[in-house]
């Protein structure tokens, strides 16, 4: 249930357009300062994730694992891709929420969705 939420954002994302594709692209979205969570295939290539881990790290973008290489490829239109990378803040938060609630900052509405 989780995963197909995930993948539905993402997809969302993009066809709006609110994300990079790639692992070279993640990492000049982070470079620049314009990534707000990358999603890593945790069945990436060991070079694939030794080019891009230490970086997310380094500029402390959330960095969100578990979804295959194989999902991840089927959201953006290919085979299989090692990363995902998000620019825009609110689909991030959107999925922030969806991964970890309670790392929400406390946001979470209640029940009544008033707050």
């Amino acid at each position: 249930m989780l995963e197909r939420k995930l993948v539905g954002l993402l997809g969302l994302g993009v066809r709006a357009r609110n994300v990079v594709i790639g692992v070279e692209r993640v990492r000049d979205a982070a470079r620049r300062g314009r990534l707000k969570v990358a999603f890593v295939a945790p069945d990436a290539s060991a070079n694939s994730r030794d080019k891009v881990l230490p970086l997310l790290e380094a500029r402390r973008v959330q960095v969100i694992e578990g979804l295959s290489a194989e999902v991840l490829g089927r959201v953006v239109g290919k085979e299989s891709t090692a990363a995902i990378g998000i620019i825009d803040a609110a689909l991030a938060r959107g999925l922030r929420r969806l991964v970890d609630p309670a790392r929400d900052g406390g946001r979470d509405p209640g029940p009544e969705g008033t707050r």
